[in-house]
C-alpha cells in the first residue's frame, strides 16, 4: 500500500506518544508531524503536506473542530479524522459540519484506527460503529438550524477564547486586533445566539463543542 503521510494533533503528551507508538505498527503509515494545539496544526499542515490529519477535539487556544474547519477550507487535499472520546451525536454533526470525513472513538481498537485510516486515505470516509447510525442522515439538516453555524470562523474562535477564560485585551493581543474590534465581536455573538451574559456565552460554547470544561 503507498505511504500515508499522517499528522497527529493530540494536546496530552502521553496519548500523542502513544498514537504514534501504534502508527509505527503500521509500516504504510509515516508521522510526519505533531502538534499540541489547533494553531499549530494549522502551521504545520502547511509546512508538511500530510495526507491526513488525526485531530483531537478538545484542545486549548484553538479546538479541533475549528482547526479542522480551517484546514479543509485552505488545504482540501488534506483529509481529517477526528479522534475523540465522544461519542453524542451532537460532536459528531459538528465533526462532519466541518469537514471531517472520519470519526474514531479513542476508546477503539487499533484495527479500527487502520481501517479509518485505510478507508479514508481512499477517498472515503469512516465513522467508528459505535457512533449512531442517525447522525449519517441528518447531521447536515441539524447544522443548517443551529446557530453556530451560523458564526464566522473569527466569530468561533473569539467564543472559545471567552470561554477559555481570556479577557478582552488578551484575546485582542493574541490576535492582533483591537480590544474594540473584540467588544463588537462579542456583542455580536450574545446577539446571533440570544445570550446576554459572558457566562451564557461560556456555557454555550462548552455545550457546543466548541470549548471543554476542563480549561
Amino acid at each position: 500500500m503507498k505511504t500515508i503521510k499522517v499528522l497527529l494533533a493530540e494536546d496530552h503528551t502521553l496519548v500523542r506518544a502513544g498514537l504514534r507508538s501504534l502508527l509505527a505498527e503500521l509500516p504504510w503509515v509515516d508521522v510526519v508531524a505533531e502538534a499540541s494545539d489547533g494553531r499549530e496544526a494549522l502551521r504545520l499542515v502547511a509546512a508538511h503536506k500530510p495526507h491526513v490529519v488525526l485531530m483531537d477535539i478538545t484542545m486549548a487556544d484553538l479546538n479541533g473542530l475549528e482547526a479542522t474547519a480551517r484546514i479543509t477550507r485552505q488545504h482540501p487535499a488534506v483529509k481529517v479524522i477526528i479522534l475523540s472520546m465522544h461519542s453524542n451525536e451532537e460532536y459528531v454533526r459538528r465533526a462532519l459540519g466541518v469537514g471531517a470525513v472520519g470519526y474514531v472513538l479513542k476508546d477503539s481498537e487499533r484495527a479500527e484506527l487502520e481501517l479509518a485510516l485505510k478507508s479514508v486515505a481512499r477517498g472515503g470516509s469512516y465513522l467508528s460503529p459505535a457512533v449512531s447510525r442517525p447522525v449519517i442522515t441528518d447531521y447536515a439538516e441539524r447544522a443548517s438550524r443551529d446557530p453556530i453555524g451560523r458564526l464566522t470562523p473569527r466569530q468561533r474562535e473569539i467564543l472559545q477564547l471567552i470561554a477559555e477564560g481570556y479577557s478582552t485585551k488578551e484575546i485582542a493581543a493574541k490576535l492582533s486586533l483591537s480590544a474594540k474590534t473584540i467588544e463588537t465581536h462579542r456583542a455580536q455573538l450574545m446577539s446571533r445566539l440570544d445570550i446576554h451574559d459572558v457566562a451564557g456565552l461560556v456555557r454555550y460554547a462548552i455545550r457546543a463543542g466548541v470549548a471543554s470544561s476542563e480549561v
